[in-house]
């Protein structure tokens, strides 16, 4: 498995932002106000990922007083690196389609509501999709480090 590029993530948000942008274009004046729910449960996210990350890059190098890591749960959480920051970069597409229609538009209340709730969760997006990357990062086996003295069950089980 290859390490996630910024450049794929950048091309996911960005596409995001001009499809947003086009479709706020023809029905923002339907949408309900943007809700503020999405930035705590994107941190706690973030903040889970990255205490994680510092655990299972301990437990990789070996440092006094840890188990070592079963390699299934680094794959397992390799992946929910990735997922993660595939899903802060399309949170973050999204909002920034948001803000890009909706920073003409600041004389009116509500329009000016979302594009402070947009900017705040494109900020928690983007802390996710750090934490996510600290996460992959993390979970890189050094050269030549084994992860676990043996994963196999024992044969008379």
């Amino acid at each position: 498995m290859t390490p996630t590029r910024l450049s794929t993530l950048g091309i996911v948000a960005l596409g995001l932002a001009a499809v947003t942008w086009l479709i706020l274009r023809e029905a923002y004046a339907s949408l309900p106000p943007l809700p503020w729910t999405g930035v705590p449960a994107l941190l706690l996210v973030a903040g889970a990922e990255a205490v994680i990350g510092r655990d299972v890059r301990r437990r990789i190098a070996r440092r006094p007083g840890t188990k070592p890591v079963h390699p299934l749960a680094v794959s397992r959480m390799l992946v929910l690196a990735k997922a993660s920051s595939l899903t802060g970069a399309v949170v973050t597409g999204i909002t920034l389609g948001f803000i890009g229609y909706l920073s003409g538009q600041l004389a009116a209340t509500m329009p000016r509501h979302d594009l402070i709730y947009a900017a705040i969760t494109c900020a928690s997006a983007l802390v996710l999709v750090a934490a996510a990357l600290y996460l992959e990062y993390c979970c890189r086996v050094p050269t030549g480090t084994k992860l676990t003295e043996d994963v196999s069950q024992p044969a008379d089980r």
